[in-house]
């Protein structure tokens, strides 16, 4: 048995830094991949963005309006529900880690 485990620790000791640098050869064009394309999606709304942000919403509330949504394909819908569905999820995690609690509020 401890014969055992000696041959594990020392197939440890001599394969875990082999193991390491690949993980991190890996990991890093995906890092770097990860990093390029936060910094531009997750960053803050500028004010400049903002009216433009407004005015969107407004065309697609007018188009809204106009009955354009029943000339959209079945593909275009479908995505369309599963970001609405994306959002409403958000906004839920987002409530239920507020309260601290999966059910009610803790007054």
């Amino acid at each position: 048995m401890a014969e055992a485990a000696r041959r594990l620790v020392q197939k440890v000791v001599t394969e875990g830094p082999k193991l390491a640098l690949a993980a991190v050869n890996y990991s890093k064009p995906r890092a770097a991949t990860f990093w390029k394309y936060a910094r531009v999606e997750l960053t803050p709304p500028t004010p400049g963005e903002i009216p433009v942000a407004v005015e969107s919403f407004k065309k697609l509330v007018a188009s809204y309006k106009a009955g354009q949504y029943k000339h959209a394909t079945v593909k275009d819908a479908v995505r369309n529900a599963l970001v609405a569905t994306e959002i409403v999820m958000w906004f839920y995690i987002g409530e239920v880690i507020g309260r601290g609690s999966l059910i009610g509020y803790n007054v």
